[in-house]
């Protein structure tokens, strides 16, 4: 018998799998140059690569702003090395000419001309003096970076490849996070590297809201690894800078990080840039090496938050810097040294910290670090998170401490982020949501004791021998309040979980019946143009510059509308912006032949979209939006999408304003649109109820050992 064929996956690819694409096809190519063997060459050559890319369609953006204000706008990078100079050809320069162009300390250049290559070039930028600007952090990312390629004809394959990705700055930043993931998990696994973990985006989004810098303060991460706390801080403040003046506190003053390993240094840069940073203040170095003793007040700030590398160990040179009774291999100690040391005094500073279990219940050297954190510090928060929060880099229990400079602790409240139903362990595939922490959120202001929240005096956990001695201090303490195992007996759980799977069939059997009347239904109704049913509709909005507006983006795969920021009126004096209404059928125009399709909800009321989001409004008289919604779900309704949107590859696949009206829809009766509702409404559910039975037999196994051995 033949083999059988693969089926084909004709799926559009999200555009972080597209990333990786890139990365695969060009790790793949560059494995012909003998230079570029291995991950620890080839993925800092592709990196600074892409770092080019991103600046220089940012310098177009800029450039685009500059001519709709009349403005003159000088360029981050001069020609003839930009990358629209030199490598936006595919038939550009290649071979031994473009190594000499890169390598060269004087070259002849894309254009035909002499002068420095372009790497010596780069280490030369500076800015005018005036703070730290964008040309510094440029020549910071390029002054210990080297280009490993020898040969010239593989590495403008691989710039060919990168120059077929396109970013902006408005482009939803888990694209950077997804390649970071990639590099990080590559990188370390061909160095060997250990403790250097990626922080989920929805930890560090709930750090930063809960520490809430505010504008003023300067926010420190010491270990800031691709930026991820710095962005996310630089975000939540940018609302608050709504004069000139604010902004430029907020670009200048505000954000500080250090870095010691080069491919995160680079992606952090560049993750910055992205947000709207326009010159990162990252320091490349180890954050320890400076001795404890010897930083003061000139060296301390308002606010650190940080995820610190745990499991390594420190060179012997670095723990010399740290007291004698308090040096110790645990890097992660180390780094709680040192925030406790930075922050300023008097109840001026404050920290969120994510720590491993070992560091709450470790004693010797442990102990007595976290014995200066409870008498000299207010330690008024841990937030034990569940297996698997990290996943994939790490299964290490993980938590996340909160204390301030207003010491020394009284009360320290506990907080157990609880799985959701049915799950043992987060995983790589199914991730903590952020709306996962909204209890913990809604609790963090109004405390009170209660199944997931409880509070223990601290300082009678510190335990001192006759002589007055640290010997332990254990903040690793379990939920007094856990829910007890279910001990009713095994019969008892199967006969309620059948009772349930039986209402279940009933249920089904109603939702078959309901669902073969709708096919027949629809089967025979009329069609019309979307353009007579749910117009296009542009509800632009007179932009005020000292209003906030909330800005939306429509996720693929028809995974709904997402909140892409808010921000000042006065940073969109350029764009036209047009209202988001409840009920609104949303296309990104840009990314529907992806599914980015979504149906606008009572939470969108009010928001606004760009030129890109092609709304409709359904005429309720003829159409319900949800009906109208599903059926762009079907093969028949997205294949239509997909043919108003000309062009042969998928960032020129722009969904077409004028072709969308004349896509036609089914248009049955209202009644039978409505019994489509009811139809969702029981389909949902069902869906509950099989968690319900799920719930039901999760309990069988411990009751069955209870039973047996209890």
């Amino acid at each position: 018998m033949p083999p059988r064929e693969k089926k084909k996956d004709n799926a559009p690819k999200t555009t972080a799998q597209r990333l990786d694409s890139v990365i695969k096809s060009a790790r793949n190519k560059m494995r012909k140059d003998r230079e570029l063997k291995t991950d620890l060459t080839r993925l800092p050559t592709l990196t600074w690569l892409m770092f080019l890319k991103f600046v220089d369609d940012m310098e177009r953006v800029h450039e685009d702003e500059a001519v709709l204000a009349g403005e003159t706008y000088r360029g981050l990078i001069d020609p003839p090395y930009r990358w629209r100079d030199w490598a936006s050809d595919s038939a550009g320069i290649t071979g031994p000419d473009l190594l000499s162009f890169i390598n060269g300390e004087q070259t002849v250049r894309a254009d035909g001309t002499k002068g420095p290559g372009l790497f010596t070039y780069l280490r030369s930028l500076r800015g005018n003096g005036e703070g730290r600007q964008r040309r510094d952090v440029v020549s910071a990312v390029f002054r210990d970076l080297r280009n490993y390629a020898t040969s010239g004809y593989v590495l403008r394959d691989v710039i060919n490849l990168v120059n077929d990705i396109h970013f902006d700055s408005t482009e939803d930043i888990q694209t950077l996070g997804r390649m970071y993931e990639t590099l990080l998990r590559e990188m370390r696994d061909a160095a060997g590297q250990n403790g250097e973990f990626y922080t989920p985006r929805p930890v560090v989004r709930f750090m930063v809201e809960v520490v809430d810098p505010k504008l003023g303060e300067t926010v420190l991460d010491p270990a800031c690894g691709t930026g991820g706390f710095l962005a996310a801080a630089f975000d939540h403040m940018r609302p608050s800078a709504d004069t000139v003046e604010k902004r430029e506190i907020l670009q200048r003053s505000t954000l500080r990080g250090g870095e010691d390993s080069s491919l995160p240094f680079l992606l952090a840069q560049m993750n910055l840039l992205l947000h709207g940073l326009e010159a990162p203040h990252i320091e490349f170095g180890n954050a320890l090496r400076f001795k404890l003793t010897e930083i003061g007040e000139r060296d301390r700030v308002e606010v650190i938050l940080t995820n610190p590398p745990f499991g390594g160990e420190e060179e012997a040179g670095i723990l010399t810097n740290f007291p004698d009774d308090r040096r110790t291999a645990e890097t992660a100690l180390l780094f709680l040294q040192l925030i406790m040391r930075r922050l300023k005094r008097a109840g001026h500073g404050r920290a969120g910290v994510v720590v491993p279990n070992g560091i709450l219940f470790g004693d010797g050297i442990a102990a007595r670090i976290k014995a200066d954190l409870l008498e000299r510090f207010n330690l008024h928060t841990i937030i034990r998170l569940p297996e698997g929060t990290f996943s994939p880099y790490t299964d290490i229990p993980t938590n996340i401490i909160f204390f301030d400079t207003s010491g020394p602790t009284g009360d320290i409240w506990y907080w157990e982020q609880p799985l959701p139903e049915g799950r043992r362990k987060y995983s790589k595939t199914q991730p903590l949501l952020y709306e996962e922490l909204s209890d913990c959120l809604e609790w963090w202001s109004a405390r009170e004791e209660g199944p997931r929240a409880w509070k223990v005096f601290g300082p009678s956990l510190i335990k001192r021998d006759s002589e007055g001695r640290t010997i332990a201090v254990d903040l690793d303490l379990k939920n007094p309040r856990a829910k007890e195992a279910d001990h009713r007996r095994p019969v008892e759980i199967i006969e309620g979980a059948i009772a349930k799977q039986r209402k279940l069939l009933a249920m089904l059997d109603e939702l078959g019946a309901l669902v073969g009347a709708f096919d027949k239904i629809t089967s025979d109704s009329p069609r019309a143009r979307l353009g007579d049913v749910a117009p296009l509709v542009r509800r632009q909005v007179q932009i005020d510059p000292g209003k906030t507006y909330t800005e939306i983006g429509v996720r693929s795969f028809y995974k709904g509308i997402f909140h892409r920021r808010t921000i000042p009126g006065a940073e969109f004096t350029w764009q036209k912006l047009f209202r988001i209404a409840t009920g609104d059928l949303v296309f990104s125009n840009l990314m529907a032949w992806e599914q980015a399709i979504a149906l606008a909800s009572a939470a969108d009321d009010g928001c606004v979209g760009n030129h890109r989001m092609l709304t409709c409004e359904a005429d309720r008289t003829r159409c319900l939006p949800m009906f109208l919604w599903y059926y762009f779900r079907t093969p028949e309704g997205f294949a239509q999408v997909v043919a108003a949107s000309p062009g042969s590859i998928a960032r020129n696949k722009t969904l077409s304003a004028e072709l969308l009206p004349n896509i036609t829809v089914p248009v049955p009766s209202l009644d039978a649109q409505e019994w489509f509702e009811a139809l969702h409404a029981k389909a949902h559910a069902v869906e509950l109820g099989q968690a319900e039975v799920d719930r039901a037999l999760s309990g069988l196994m411990p009751s069955l050992l209870h039973h047996a051995f209890g």
